[in-house]
């Protein structure tokens, strides 16, 4: 480990990019590398830090960075204070630049872990034995936040309030009412996050469980063996592509298919077929299709540009034309579940068989039957959390900019996401409190320049690299999460730091990530940064992005292969890929800078290695 060397955390904090002095003001205090707190900067040097590219391939917005203070709350209250996970209480975060850097805070105490088991059996056991109850419970607290998020009204300012306040003795004003508005829409962001998490732990625990109890009685069994064997299941992640599917389906079968593909712009061919029967049939399934299966964000959810289906309704058109094609030409657009399921019940049944044990034999079943109970819920979170109510979210935020843009404190709506929450709380303040007294606010001789500035250090941070981790590398990362999700392990380090330490990145011929999902295929590259270059996919080409979001879905019955920057054996790319039944080799770090557009690469998702042929 001696030789794998990151950076210092402070030497890259202290290295400000020229025009950025300040930026420290857009994002939360306690998100700084200390200088002026000698214990927290010696616990911030000797800790190692790894850039969060999962969530965040792209620097953060002063109010996007709500969803990462959630998740800081919610995974780590979940951990440390409510279920006791025995080796890891939280993860700590930090920001240079704009970009999120994370640690999982390990329990180092062996007495201290082994008092924490007994609390996790008693609290995690409760919930893994009444799973399916509970998250019923679950869905139906989830669809009760969105139904009031959906049913929140952001109140105007009218220039006298109505008669009714007074003949009702109401005894409320609308600023009032605004200011309540604004305090209910962060509140019910925030409790969203405290459901997406009381779950999440606790499915991947049962995972990593699983794969312990599997490596302890075969030590060599690759980590993407034990995921065969949870694979095959479906969830309603899948249901926003499944969606798509049936209605190039319906084209078909209504013979309105050219009419489908007659334009790019929904509009216009919403227009065509209106003017038919056939053609008003199938709009009426796009249109029962859209609510909720739509509500998915065109990225990973946590950004405010990430617009969903439904705010632009070009993006599933296009999606549904790419599988008219397919199914014109005689093509299977389904996904290979039965072969998934196969497999995996032919690789379970083979290490089952070499388990001659009975204890070990009776803990690998009722292990197994867990992870596959709970492993839905690690991939149907996402569409209530991240893309429906996200994409409801950032909608009604817009709402609150077009009042602020009316009294003159942004001169675009789109300026809100520059300023933080706590922020817009008291440029609200100012918006009422100028109303009530009708003078001048303060706001608009204050803001419009501040985020032209801000706008200025945010170009400049997209054009920064965030080195993939700083601090010393530690001598085992044990962090179950990090491994699965993050695909942060020693070995993962090692590779980054050796292509790290390449001068030119051209030089690289072969590299190595993840084994994510089996198999070996060759063939040409296509380096897609956002869901908007999807659509540039051709047959048969090797998709290498930074991540992949549910909302890519479409690209995996194109594609013959996929690579990502970031990831381990439980992200959102290895998945599909083993529900598709195509190579994928995840975590590499560096893949998105190494390979480019039109050049053809070995994929070998077995081994984890990838060679520029």
């Amino acid at each position: 480990m001696s030789q794998m060397k990151f950076p210092k955390p402070h030497d890259v904090a202290g290295d400000q990019i020229p025009g950025t002095e300040g930026w420290e003001r857009m994002y939360p205090y306690q998100y700084q590398f200390t200088t002026d707190d000698p214990e927290r900067q010696k616990y911030e040097d000797e800790t190692f830090w790894f850039y969060d590219g999962l969530h965040y391939p792209e620097p953060l917005y002063p109010f996007d960075t709500i969803w990462d203070e959630a998740w800081y709350l919610a995974l780590s209250q979940y951990n440390t204070r409510i279920f006791s996970v025995p080796p890891v209480f939280g993860v700590d975060h930090r920001m240079i630049n704009g970009y999120v850097y994370i640690s999982p805070v390990p329990v180092t105490d062996p007495a201290v872990i082994e008092e924490r088991v007994g609390h996790f059996m008693e609290r995690a056991g409760y919930y893994y034995q009444n799973w399916n109850e509970l998250e019923a419970k679950w869905e139906e607290k989830m669809k009760s936040t969105i139904a009031d998020l959906e049913a929140l009204e952001i109140p105007t300012l009218p220039d006298m309030e109505e008669k009714s306040v007074v003949d009702d003795a109401l005894g409320e004003s609308k600023g009032y009412h605004l200011l309540k508005a604004y305090d209910d829409l962060i509140d019910l962001g925030i409790r969203c996050w405290q459901y997406h998490f009381e779950f999440l732990n606790l499915g991947y625990a049962a995972y990593v469980t699983f794969m312990g109890h599997c490596k302890s009685i075969f030590p060599d069994i690759p980590d993407q063996r034990v995921t065969q064997m949870i694979s095959g299941i479906d969830v309603i992640m899948y249901q926003p592509d499944e969606e798509l599917k049936n209605l190039a389906r319906k084209a078909v079968e209504l013979g309105v298919e050219e009419g489908v593909k007659f334009s790019a712009d929904f509009e216009e061919v919403k227009a065509g077929l209106d003017k038919s029967d056939t053609g008003k049939q199938w709009l009426e399934a796009f249109e029962k299709a859209r609510y909720p299966w739509f509500h998915v964000s065109t990225g990973t959810g946590w950004y405010h540009h990430d617009k969903s289906w439904n705010d632009d309704l070009n993006v599933p058109l296009s999606f549904i034309c790419m599988y008219i094609d397919k199914i014109k030409a005689g093509e299977s657009i389904d996904r290979p579940m039965e072969q998934v399921q196969q497999e995996r019940d032919r690789i379970t049944a083979e290490y089952r068989a070499l388990i001659e044990n009975e204890e070990d034999l009776g803990t690998f079943d009722e292990l197994l039957a867990t992870a596959k109970t709970v492993f839905p819920y690690v991939e149907n979170h996402l569409f209530y959390v991240e893309h429906w109510f996200h994409s409801v979210f950032w909608n009604k935020v817009r709402e609150v900019g077009a009042i602020m843009k009316d009294h003159g404190f942004i001169n675009d709506v789109e300026d809100i996401w520059y300023l933080k929450r706590s922020e817009i709380k008291d440029a609200l303040w100012d918006v009422v409190t100028a109303w009530a007294t009708n003078v001048k606010p303060r706001g608009p001789a204050v803001w419009p320049k501040e985020i032209e500035w801000r706008k200025g250090v945010m170009d400049k941070f997209r054009e920064w690299a965030p080195p993939p981790a700083i601090g010393p590398a530690p001598e085992v990362i044990q962090e179950p999460f990090t491994m699965v999700l993050w695909g942060v392990t020693n070995d993962s380090l090692a590779n980054w730091a050796e292509v790290q330490d390449v001068e030119n990145v051209d030089d690289i011929k072969a590299f190595k990530g993840f084994a994510g999902s089996p198999g070996t295929v060759e063939g040409k590259v296509r380096v897609c940064r956002t869901v908007a270059e999807i659509g540039q996919l051709e047959d048969g080409e090797i998709l290498v992005a930074p991540t992949t979001s549910p909302s890519w879905a479409p690209a995996f019955t194109k594609i013959q292969a996929c690579v990502t920057d970031v990831g381990g054996v439980m992200c959102h790319a290895a998945i599909v890929c083993r529900e598709y039944g195509m190579p994928a080799v995840v975590g590499t770090g560096h893949a998105t800078k190494i390979v480019k557009t039109g050049q053809t690469i070995r994929v070998d998702g077995t081994t984890g290695e990838i060679t520029i042929v």
